[in-house]
């Protein structure tokens, strides 16, 4: 079960409050445990999802230990970065030579998450901070994406920065109109790679060119949205990607999920973010990796030619 702010918190997968009573708790469990097991038609992936919930908040013990880290009693900022502060970087990539950075990694989507925030808390009225774990986990789940896509977003900034100077990211980038953005845009020997950022807060796999799961609605279309996004930007740049990399959690896959490329179409590659670096470094099997004449004729026309969502 994911720590994301996106994920089921363990009372929301048994579908009790945090103040429902112990033996509340048991009878939900108990009941949960009937109808999801596999003997009866139930799915394995909910019935191990109760399982889990029940070892994290079954016991008076286990379960204080969880409100405590989960719902404190200070405002402490377990879900915040060093971009909320604005320093742009993690203390762990500030020292030593970092890869050239530019725009704000997470910029837009945390915008986008304190905006909802105060329509839904509702107008006029004080938040002391918008950060508090028991504020979080009480808003709808549109509202928490938010929230994940821009800790994901800082996460793979973080990350990019550390590959050092042979490489240039640009992040929050417009993508032709300001309708569509490209998460972050990475230029190394390696290649030109289009990140997307995600946690969608569940688990994911591939199903005839498009990514699924139960934490998707029926009607997203995350592989397709970034091949339009990208393909704009492309066009508008008179570019071509090497590829298009969407990163997530390590919970949600355990190996990378391909839709090979077709045409001038670049291959799309869903995978772990503890995948990443190592792709960004050397490439997919096969590929011309360009020269450093063709990286600096890149890195010269994306300078001038991309835009960026807080312009």
């Amino acid at each position: 079960m994911s720590e994301s702010p996106t994920a089921a918190s363990p009372y929301e997968v048994l579908g009790v409050s945090p103040s429902a009573t112990d033996d509340e708790l048991r009878r939900a469990y108990r009941r949960l445990l009937r109808h999801t097991h596999p003997d009866v038609g139930g799915d394995a992936a909910s019935f191990h999802a109760v399982q889990i919930a029940w070892e994290r908040i079954g016991s008076p013990g286990s379960r204080a230990d969880y409100d405590r880290r989960r719902y404190p009693e200070s405002t402490a900022e377990p879900v915040r970065t060093a971009y909320a502060s604005g320093t742009g970087r993690s203390p762990a990539t500030q020292a030593g030579p970092r890869a050239r950075m530019y725009g704000h990694p997470g910029g837009e989507a945390r915008q986008r998450y304190l905006d909802l925030l105060r329509e839904w808390v509702g107008r006029g009225r004080a938040i002391d901070d918008p950060y508090e774990p028991a504020l979080i986990r009480s808003a709808p789940r549109e509202i928490r994406h938010c929230l994940a896509k821009a800790l994901a977003e800082e996460s793979t900034a973080q990350l990019v920065s550390g590959l050092g100077i042979g490489f240039t990211a640009w992040h929050d980038v417009v993508a032709g109109t300001h309708q569509a953005k490209v998460d972050h845009v990475v230029l190394g020997p390696a290649g030109l790679f289009a990140v997307l950022s995600e946690d969608w807060g569940g688990a994911v796999q591939l199903r005839r060119g498009e990514l699924v799961g139960e934490a998707l609605g029926p009607d997203d279309r995350p592989i397709e949205e970034v091949e339009g996004a990208v393909r704009a930007l492309a066009k508008s740049l008179r570019i071509r990607f090497t590829a298009v990399l969407i990163v997530l959690p390590d919970d949600a896959l355990t190996e990378p999920l391909a839709v090979p490329g077709r045409g001038r179409r670049p291959t799309v590659i869903t995978l772990p973010r503890s995948r990443l670096i190592g792709v960004l470094r050397s490439g997919l099997p096969g590929m011309d990796r360009g020269s450093f004449e063709k990286v600096f004729e890149v890195r010269s026309r994306l300078q001038d030619g991309i835009r960026f969502t807080s312009d």
